[in-house]
């Protein structure tokens, strides 16, 4: 007969106890039990492994080289036991309470705010906070569950979900270019109009460069800079200048034909290093049910290829 199949969870979560604890009394009163109990439970484990796990004497309860080995695998088999179990009560538990989001100015605007009722709707119980700031957010010292970020990911301390990578365009209105002209060459960009973006970095860098080819930077002197995307945007649909913006900020104004994208043959960019959209959030085991659901939920309005791009 294998003894191996008596044991249960129950049995390892005690020979866990008994091994932090090194004694049987202890572990007794924690689990309300008696102490003769849990000295039975823990050799009938060593009988069904045919291995004895700790040494007994009159000071003390030592685990044996054996134990240390047995403890490593308890350790891990409770564990996913746990991570089973929470995955199965998930399914049943609806998200409820406080869930705080954090997101870009218009980004929050655009492709945020839009969808908040349709999550409320799925999520009733769900209370949502929405904070929108341009500035960088540092997560763990600010009061917020999950954040929205657009750039480059380079913190391993925390999870993120990448909804895609932001495509730049160069553009301006038909009044622009009606009065000043086609953009022909990169090199031309300081004889224009430049509306730029001024964020807690400064003024965006503007790169192009043929596809496959290094990025080359193009000084220019703004006419206007702003800390506010809609407010440059406003100025550009009035024919104030050129823009330099992602597509999920300008693609419905080009697909409209309020903008008309500049240099199509370029690529454009604000950093060399490719740009995400992710929502990101700390890295823990078990992120709590509220944030998987949102970032669930975000993930499949937007979808594969964030619909923006489309």
């Amino acid at each position: 007969m294998d003894l191996t199949n008596s044991i249960d969870i129950r049995t390892l979560r005690f020979f866990i106890s008994v091994y932090n604890a090194q004694n049987f009394s202890n572990v007794a009163r924690k689990e309300d039990v008696s102490a003769s109990m849990i000295s039975r439970t823990i050799q009938q484990l060593e009988d069904a492994l045919g291995q004895q796990l700790f040494y007994r004497n009159t000071r003390a309860i030592t685990p044996t080289e054996s134990g240390k080995l047995f403890f490593e695998y308890a350790k891990r088999i409770t564990e996913q036991f746990d991570e089973a179990q929470k995955a199965l009560q998930d399914k049943t538990i609806e998200p409820s309470g406080l869930v705080r989001i954090n997101a870009p100015v218009f980004f929050g605007q655009r492709h945020i705010a839009p969808w908040l009722a349709g999550l409320s709707e799925r999520y009733p119980r769900l209370l949502i906070e929405l904070i929108q700031t341009d500035e960088f957010i540092d997560p763990l010292r600010e009061s917020t569950d999950l954040i929205f970020r657009i750039g480059t990911l380079t913190d391993s301390s925390f999870h993120a979900r990448i909804f895609g990578t932001q495509k730049y365009h160069l553009a301006a209105s038909p009044q622009y270019v009606a009065e000043y002209g086609v953009l022909d060459q990169p090199t031309e960009l300081n004889q224009h109009k430049c509306l730029v973006y001024k964020g807690f970095e400064g003024p965006n860098r503007w790169l192009v460069r043929k596809p496959n080819e290094e990025w080359i930077h193009y000084p220019i002197t703004p006419l206007l800079s702003s800390n506010n995307a809609e407010s440059l945007m406003t100025a550009a649909l009035h024919g104030m200048g050129i823009v330099l913006f992602p597509d999920w900020l300008i693609g419905e104004a080009l697909k409209q034909g309020d903008l008309i994208k500049l240099l199509p043959e370029y690529e454009v960019a604000i950093k060399s290093q490719p740009q995400h959209i992710a929502a990101i959030y700390p890295n823990v085991r078990h992120p709590p049910l509220n944030i998987r659901a949102v970032i669930d939920y975000f993930s499949e309005i937007y979808g594969d290829t964030p619909y923006w791009q489309n």
